[in-house]
């Protein structure tokens, strides 16, 4: 294990949409899981998350990382039409992980999330969703996925209240979700833990914190919306 200043010095250079704070979440994550727990993430670009996760998971604990670089969904505004890249991509997050020490303790799955299930048996302590941003394949990867979460673990979902459709795909599972209580977030990661006891009084308080996010998510749409029309100034796209 590296510390969590080792492990954001070791991805200062990778690219990638991931603030320290969000890293540093990934991070606790990863370091309380413990010998024959296993850790899922459901795309990884060019490795920056892949690597602070691996970098924290104890001994014994295989990171999985599912991406098919297929040139798709690789960022903001980068949805479709990136087919040139996937190649290039694929190489530098295979470098990355190298260059970092990590490739040993990660087994990436060159597909799409809803064909890779197969390919990862047994439970999910830690799952990190940072697939596809359209409502249905992120609800999906929500339902599916998150289904194999073992009781107390931990599931993280990046862009969230900052995609339309993962907004959306959270408020239609999550929001009165028997089962994942809403831990907080680092801008747009929120975390759930599966302990929620579901009776009645345990759901609606979580879904008044979870709705408590909304103003947030408003926000990051009216910037986006200025930043497309130019005028948001200088301005990153929130993430």
């Amino acid at each position: 294990m590296r510390t969590f200043d080792e492990a954001l010095a070791q991805v200062r250079d990778v690219d990638g949409w991931m603030s320290p704070d969000q890293a540093e979440r990934l991070y606790r994550a990863a370091a309380g899981t413990r010998s024959g727990d296993q850790i899922v993430e459901i795309g990884s670009f060019r490795g920056r998350s892949t690597i602070v996760l691996a970098s924290a998971a104890a001994d014994g604990v295989p990171v999985v990382a599912i991406d098919p670089h297929a040139g798709n969904d690789r960022g903001p505004e980068e949805i479709e039409g990136f087919a040139s890249e996937a190649a290039t991509d694929h190489d530098v997050f295979t470098a990355n992980l190298a260059a970092a020490g990590v490739t040993d303790r990660v087994r990436h799955v060159r597909k799409f999330s809803n064909d890779a299930h197969g390919d990862v048996p047994g439970e999910i302590a830690v799952l990190y969703i940072d697939g596809a941003h359209r409502f249905a394949p992120a609800r999906a990867d929500i339902v599916e996925w998150g289904a194999r979460v073992s009781p107390g673990g931990t599931m993280l979902i990046h862009d969230s209240f900052s995609s339309v459709g993962v907004t959306l795909a959270i408020l239609r599972e999550l929001l009165v979700s028997p089962r994942f209580r809403y831990v907080g977030r680092a801008r747009s990661l929120t975390e759930f833990r599966a302990d929620l006891d579901g009776t009645p009084k345990s759901r609606a308080l979580n879904a008044l914190k979870l709705s408590a996010q909304l103003p947030w998510f408003v926000k990051n749409v009216l910037l986006k919306v200025l930043i497309k029309l130019k005028l948001g100034g200088d301005r990153e796209w929130p993430y």
